[in-house]
């Protein structure tokens, strides 16, 4: 009886405990996903029921105007689905060679022997401890003597190098057992043939969850353009800063924002969802490191 007694108590616990956990998610999911949910109507609503009081969920009349509105090509010299381009190409080629330059740099630290190897490995690791406004006047004044300015280049090159993504495929190679190194050395592969035959497949995870950052990072990019792209702006305006001359030109017309909003948010929420799987393995990979 005792037995039973205290097997009782412990499934009761586990099932208290389990409801506590369910409840508490549930509870965190309504917190995270409310903002969506209240922009999704939102979108379709005009001024007067954005700002209605007491607030609705669902408006009166659908303003399906907003989206077309938002497209429209004289808003302030905008282009909508001009800066939605530019914005995508920039990311996908800023990530591209983002980690190309860094896996590459990644796999000479960790799989080579140079002098001052030590020494230069700690500047790097120094980089990550500045915060990068502090060094934004900087850096705009190394792209304006570089002439990059009012060019795409600006908006990708400055981001080639970064010494976090450097430091996490560092780690992830150093785990890598030395034998297939040897192995492949004595099959006669040269370093290069190691480096894209081995250490590449092997790292598809850190890869991705690596250039879905670097990815989102561009895609969110605001400050940066801003201050590098003065001239010609309707060519290399950033979606971002569309949206933001969106708010300031309609103005109290949320409905238009969040209508843009909504369709810009389409491609990273459907990179998220292809590469979902790895970018979770990739979170549990860096924490294990």
């Amino acid at each position: 009886m005792a037995k039973l007694t205290y097997r009782k108590k412990m499934l009761l616990k586990k099932r208290i405990s389990k409801i506590l956990a369910i409840a508490t998610i549930v509870i965190i999911a309504a917190i995270v996903l409310f903002p969506f949910i209240w922009m999704i109507p939102s979108a379709l609503k005009d001024r007067t029921e954005i700002w209605s009081i007491p607030p609705r969920w669902l408006p009166k009349t659908y303003a399906w105007k907003n989206f077309k509105i938002v497209a429209e090509p004289d808003i302030n010299g905008g282009y909508f689905y001009r800066s939605l381009f530019v914005t995508l190409f920039v990311a996908i080629v800023a990530t591209i060679l983002n980690i190309s330059i860094n896996m590459l740099a990644a796999y000479g630290f960790a799989r080579h022997e140079f002098k001052f190897k030590k020494v230069i490995w700690c500047i790097f690791l120094i980089t990550m401890f500045v915060p990068g406004i502090t060094v934004q006047i900087t850096s705009i004044q190394v792209v304006t003597k570089l002439g990059l300015t009012n060019t795409l280049w600006v908006l990708i090159l400055p981001t080639a190098a970064n010494a976090y993504t450097i430091f996490f495929f560092r780690q992830y190679f150093l785990g890598i057992p030395d034998c297939i190194e040897e192995a492949a050395e004595i099959d006669g592969a040269s370093r290069l043939q190691i480096f894209a035959k081995i250490f590449l497949p092997m790292s598809k995870t850190p890869i991705i969850i690596s250039a879905f950052g670097c990815f989102i990072g561009h895609w969110n990019s605001y400050v940066w353009p801003t201050l590098t792209i003065t001239e010609n702006q309707e060519k290399y305006r950033q979606i971002m800063q569309y949206i933001y001359m969106l708010n300031t030109t309609d103005v109290r017309e949320y409905g238009r924002v969040i209508a843009a909003t909504l369709i810009v948010m389409i491609i990273p929420i459907t990179v998220f969802a292809i590469f979902q799987k790895q970018i979770v393995e990739g979170i549990t990979l860096t924490g294990n490191k």
